[in-house]
């Protein structure tokens, strides 16, 4: 086993390979009980049938936690997007319809989305009417059980050298309504910096889903003040800008 072929480097885990086997590896940071029911978030969409790394393996590196996959060979949607531009458009159809596909799948024995943003709005810093209001907007929206990524972004889509497209990254999954992945992706493509592809996408979903503009806006000061436990000073600004938005409609 090699760890010499370093694939990506996050905040507090790297990434490699080893011939067929991708290798994802936790510092001490992370509690074993998160790796564990991300392995297993993983595994339990594996049987939905969706295109996805197989998890092979569980194990403990030079002491370091490590999830063991399968390696797919090929280009991210991002870097696919950076590298032709002039078919941007084919990419966010091509991504749309596999969030889409994320959608249309139910996976029970995951956590629900409802109860990771309650949580996650109770340990912001907003003051306690900010909490109530966001607390209060979402119990009101829909409650559904499909199955949301809670990542999903064109880098972690890779598209394999048979054109075969894999959805990477399951940590974050959940079941609950997919507007809120929606909103979770078009808050994505901002922090980014490409606001034109924020609308586009959010544009195109709509359309092809045949929901309402609005109904995914809904979410934005939810999923932004969820989200804003995590990132740098920057962002969290950026994120608790649109937490303070009353109104979108």
């Amino acid at each position: 086993m090699k760890l010499d072929r370093i694939i990506a480097v996050r905040n507090h885990k790297t990434v490699y390979r080893d011939g067929e086997l991708c290798m994802k590896v936790f510092d001490e940071t992370y509690s074993k009980a998160d790796i564990l029911a991300e392995a297993m978030n993983q595994a339990r969409v594996e049987e939905t049938g969706l295109h996805i790394p197989q998890v092979r393996e569980v194990t403990v590196i030079d002491g370091k936690w490590t999830i063991m996959t399968d390696y797919i060979k090929g280009k991210t949607l991002a870097q696919l997007m950076e590298e032709h531009p002039e078919k941007k458009n084919d990419w966010l159809n091509l991504f749309v319809d596999l969030q889409l596909e994320v959608h249309s799948k139910t996976c029970p024995l995951l956590p629900k989305l409802r109860d990771k943003m309650d949580r996650k709005i109770s340990l912001t810093d907003f003051d306690a009417t900010t909490r109530y209001e966001l607390h209060t907007r979402l119990d009101s929206c829909p409650k559904h059980a499909k199955l949301c990524h809670g990542d999903f972004n064109p880098s972690n889509i890779i598209i394999s050298e048979d054109g075969t497209p894999y959805i990477l990254d399951w940590a974050h999954a959940s079941q609950g309504n997919a507007s809120a992945d929606v909103a979770e992706t078009y808050l994505q493509f901002w922090l980014a910096g490409d606001i034109d592809g924020a609308e586009r996408y959010l544009k195109l979903f709509c359309i092809k889903s045949d929901t309402a503009k609005q109904y995914v806006q809904k979410w934005m000061p939810v999923v932004a003040a969820a989200q804003s436990l995590k990132g740098n000073e920057k962002q969290r600004e950026f994120l608790h800008s649109w937490v303070n938005v009353v109104d979108f409609e």
